[in-house]
């Protein structure tokens, strides 16, 4: 019984740990000349639904285009655009708590339902001249109530997708 109540024990807590992880995934075209792209300039997106998350983005991205040596276009003609995109959807989560029927003979328990919101934020760049994307960064992961978190979770995908540009020529 004991063995029991401890597996479902260990079995919700790895879900539920599941369920609040961020993934984040790369892809990129072989092809193009990363190592030529020096300038970059904004181009339209799907903006956030919070107009203060949208500037939040930004400069995050700013700052990882600084930190691989990219220049923020302002008068000539950038070497890539960068768009942002911002998806979100909600999705109810079901929590039992507490021990079901087969516990010391009756057991009780209570059921949360929660709406979490999920979301996405995708980097992608274009190369200027061709017009054509050369690399997008997708990062899913579980929003919060509070900024602060939700601009951690930000930074902490987009150091992540960031880590391996320019991407390697394998």
């Amino acid at each position: 019984m004991f063995r029991r109540t401890i597996g479902a024990l260990a079995m919700a807590s790895l879900v539920a740990g599941s369920a609040y992880a961020q993934t984040v995934n790369m892809d990129s075209d072989p092809a193009a000349p990363f190592s030529t792209y020096r300038t970059y300039a904004w181009t339209a997106g799907t903006p956030s639904p919070n107009p203060l998350g949208e500037q939040r983005i930004h400069a995050a991205v700013d700052g990882q285009m600084t930190a691989k040596g990219f220049k923020l276009a302002t008068d000539e003609t950038p070497d890539v655009y960068v768009a942002t995109h911002v998806l979100t959807h909600e999705e109810p989560q079901v929590i039992a708590n507490g021990f079901g029927p087969w516990a010391f003979g009756g057991g009780y328990g209570t059921i949360d339902v929660r709406t979490l919101v999920q979301g996405t934020l995708i980097v992608d760049m274009y190369d200027a001249k061709t017009k054509k994307m050369v690399w997008r960064g997708v990062a899913t992961g579980t929003a919060s109530d509070k900024a602060s978190k939700n601009t951690a979770k930000i930074d902490k995908a987009l150091d992540k997708m960031f880590r391996r540009y320019p991407p390697s020529s394998n």
